[in-house]
């Protein structure tokens, strides 16, 4: 699978290589050289960044779903627990 970003994000991700290079590194970099090396950035370091973001989620909810009794579940034949507890 291919990560790609939208129009307006892959531009700003250049306006910010771009901007990093002037205020970081010797040399500027053109908008160009700032697209592919965005390109090589998504495809070599991509996946790993979208591996761990899918991992977060199955933790986040594989969390939710264990809570998901505490929150919704009911005691199963407990009539005459709560009789002896004076409930009725």
């Amino acid at each position: 699978m291919t990560i790609e970003l939208n129009k307006h994000a892959q531009q700003q991700a250049i306006a910010s290589i771009e901007r990093y290079f002037r205020e970081n590194m010797d040399e500027p970099i053109g908008n160009m050289q700032s697209g592919a090396l965005l390109n090589f950035f998504l495809a070599e370091i991509g996946p790993s960044i979208y591996n761990k973001a899918v991992a977060d989620v199955q933790q986040n909810l594989q969390a939710r779903l264990q809570e998901l009794d505490y929150e919704v579940g009911q005691e199963e034949f407990g009539y005459w627990t709560a009789k002896r507890a004076g409930k009725r």
